[in-house]
């Protein structure tokens, strides 16, 4: 059985916090975000809650949340905290799949020493990378497999979001050597049903099940 993954994507806005949603129904787990910037427009905990529906005992407090809508390693010095990287290894433990859901790209710093593909790489937890189906998608994606891989990080696959191109996901799953997951289509109302219909339509929970 799964025990956790993390939900990382290949830029900020692309859509891991949907996606973490959506896992977060369908394989019946916990949602964790380890950092959370800009907590004065609401939080991705709080867009969880609203998607899925579920409570707090589901959907965890963030680990670390900071007010300003920057990259974490500038918002905690505007902020004036330390992170303090001890204290998010490892994640916390739970009787269901956790899902961890990163902020931003993998490059993204936590500090000033260090990325969050570096805490990735301490975890040891398989990644789910979120993709967009549109243009400059191919490079994005490639190069954040090659940085995973180049760090040993265990990849399941990735998770598209957007319209059908199915040219592009395929490119992408032969040149990345990756699974495609599936496919999250844009919709304007999405809720826990949607979501839950979208799991069940279009992936297959044994792709995300294996020991972490």
């Amino acid at each position: 059985m799964m025990k956790s993954l993390i939900v990382t994507g290949t830029d900020t806005g692309v859509g891991k916090t949907v996606v973490a949603a959506m896992l977060t129904l369908g394989l019946d787990g916990v949602y964790y975000k380890p950092t959370q910037s800009g907590s004065a427009d609401g939080t991705d905990r709080d867009t969880i809650q609203n998607l899925t529906g579920l409570g707090d005992e589901r959907i965890l407090e963030n680990g670390i949340t900071l007010s300003q809508p920057l990259s974490p390693h500038r918002a905690a010095e505007l902020d004036g905290v330390e992170i303090d990287l001890n204290a998010l290894t490892p994640p916390p433990q739970t009787g269901r799949p956790l899902i961890i859901e990163g902020a931003g790209g993998l490059l993204v710093p936590v500090n000033r020493d260090t990325l969050f593909i570096d805490l990735f790489a301490r975890w040891q937890h398989p990644v789910v990378l979120v993709s967009r189906t549109g243009l400059g998608t191919i490079n994005h994606t490639l190069l954040s497999l090659e940085a995973l891989r180049h760090r040993n990080i265990d990849v399941l696959g990735v998770v598209f979001v957007g319209d059908e191109n199915a040219d592009t996901i395929c490119t992408i799953a032969d040149m990345g050597r990756v699974k495609v997951l599936g496919r999250v289509p844009l919709m304007d109302d999405m809720n826990a049903a949607h979501l839950t219909h979208i799991f069940e339509t279009h992936f297959r929970r044994a792709d995300f099940e294996g020991d972490a």
